[in-house]
């Protein structure tokens, strides 16, 4: 992409202040990564939350993708800043070592010998450089609300501390044995990140154990919000104020409500018709399903099956009245 190009390009992305918009302009394919990786972290956002009333959905109305619930200082919101963070990282960092941006490559540091619990190895392969996609993250992503320096800024830079540092947290040592008939005597070993669903599971508890906070009386970090509540740690998720309930539609406080989710109707949890649908009763419907089945293999090498149609129960929860 040419200058003006990318020029075009950086200028038209809504809500960037100057720096972010220098730093799109400096790196355009490193932009044009960061954008298709989107799709991955909303994607395990909504795997995370599939069974919540919550359960990440975006919306096609607002300049930004969430709605305005990005306006709250909830808990959720404390965990869509740490997976958007943690995904810039875990897809620059991957588009640097598949060779797709000039900026970057692999790791350069991990050459020469070390040592592991194993034994001595020689570093070799590619090693994810997420130090270098780390720093980038940090310059583009926290550039807005280092300029803004309040209650909810200090909560969101925490809140992307906390994202990319649980891509490196999942960092394993991947490695190739050489030597006579594989005995492994000679180790070629390289650093390499584990799939993102590893760190979607980590945030995710660090939601369920989310601390809620106030700005000190300096305004330059947090102290607990209840007395009884731990201060939070630099890999904790911190929030300011309650969540709704998500049961409404509700366009003030971002909520898309409930109304029309699939339910489980034996499920005594956060799935179940009677949380999911906040009290307001269900739907039933019968729906016919096609599934494999009957499945035999058939040397060599196939797998044949017959098509088995099945007549199920769906429930859904009712709107609002």
């Amino acid at each position: 992409m040419g200058t003006l190009g990318s020029q075009v390009m950086c200028d038209n992305i809504p809500g960037l202040v100057n720096k972010q918009r220098q730093l799109c302009r400096q790196h355009p394919k490193v932009m044009q990564a960061i954008g298709a990786g989107m799709k991955d972290w909303i994607s395990e956002c909504q795997h995370q939350f599939r069974n919540h009333r919550w359960n990440c959905n975006t919306t096609a109305r607002d300049h930004n993708l969430f709605g305005r619930l990005l306006l709250r200082s909830s808990r959720e919101v404390a965990f869509m800043y740490a997976i958007s963070s943690a995904g810039v990282v875990y897809t620059l960092a991957r588009a640097c070592s598949q060779g797709e941006l000039d900026s970057c490559s692999c790791d350069p540091t991990k050459k020469g010998s070390s040592r592991d619990a194993k034994g001595s190895f020689d570093w070799g392969g590619c090693s994810d450089h997420v130090e270098h996609a780390m720093r980038f993250s940090q310059g583009f992503v926290d550039a807005k609300e280092k300029k803004e320096r309040d209650a909810r800024a200090l909560m969101n830079l925490h809140n992307n501390r906390a994202g990319r540092k649980a891509v490196k947290r999942f960092m394993t040592l991947e490695c190739k044995c050489h030597g006579v008939s594989g005995s492994c005597s000679v180790r070629t070993c390289w650093l390499a990140m584990a799939d993102f669903r590893h760190t979607g599971d980590h945030l995710r508890k660090r939601y369920n154990g989310a601390v809620q906070v106030a700005v000190n009386q300096y305004g330059t970090g947090f102290t607990s919000a209840h007395t009884h509540f731990k201060r939070p740690s630099k890999n904790d998720l911190v929030y300011l104020e309650d969540s709704p309930d998500y049961c409404i539609r509700d366009y003030e406080s971002g909520s898309l409500g409930t109304g029309g989710r699939l339910c489980n109707r034996t499920s005594r949890g956060v799935d179940g018709c009677e949380v999911m649908c906040c009290g307001r009763g269900y739907d039933t419907s019968r729906v016919s399903r096609t599934t494999k089945c009957e499945c035999k293999f058939h040397w060599c090498c196939a797998v044949h099956c017959r098509d088995c149609h099945q007549q199920v129960d769906v429930h859904t929860c009712k709107g609002q009245t």
